[in-house]
């Protein structure tokens, strides 16, 4: 399983790239989004993107649809929001093609029910213990 992680900071990029190498996927780590969406026609398939949505910036629905086309529609694409975002932004996000989204901070436990929920596999949802702390 291929995952692209989107995120401005290099640690929300590694410490996603370390939740995801856990359970199993092969993780490309990108900063920008506009630089992530034209490798992503010319790679193999992905089928999971996690991209840091920015709220009230109108460039996030562009940014979505465009990964949405260049991912296909097998991906699933996870917004990760700073606060929770408004019913409008969050709408025009979903019928730009976005699959599902979390609101920062959240756990590893709250990743995997995201990801169970998508299909990855249930086995995700057992993976964290009470605290968020992903199994070892």
């Amino acid at each position: 399983m291929k995952a692209l992680v989107i995120a401005a900071t290099s640690t929300m990029r590694s410490v996603l790239r370390r939740i995801l190498s856990m359970r199993g996927f092969e993780v490309d780590a990108q900063s920008e989004a506009r630089r992530a969406i034209d490798p992503i026609q010319n790679s193999d398939a992905i089928d999971l993107v996690l991209i840091e949505w920015i709220v009230n910036e109108k460039d996030s629905v562009d940014v979505v649809t465009r990964l949405r086309l260049g991912a296909g529609r097998n991906a699933v694409i996870v917004l990760l929001a700073d606060i929770e975002p408004a019913a409008r932004e969050l709408q025009g996000a979903l019928i730009a093609g976005a699959d599902d989204y979390l609101v920062k901070p959240f756990t590893s436990r709250q990743l995997d029910e995201k990801l169970a929920r998508a299909g990855f596999g249930r086995e995700f949802e057992s993976c964290s213990d009470r605290t968020g702390h992903p199994c070892r």
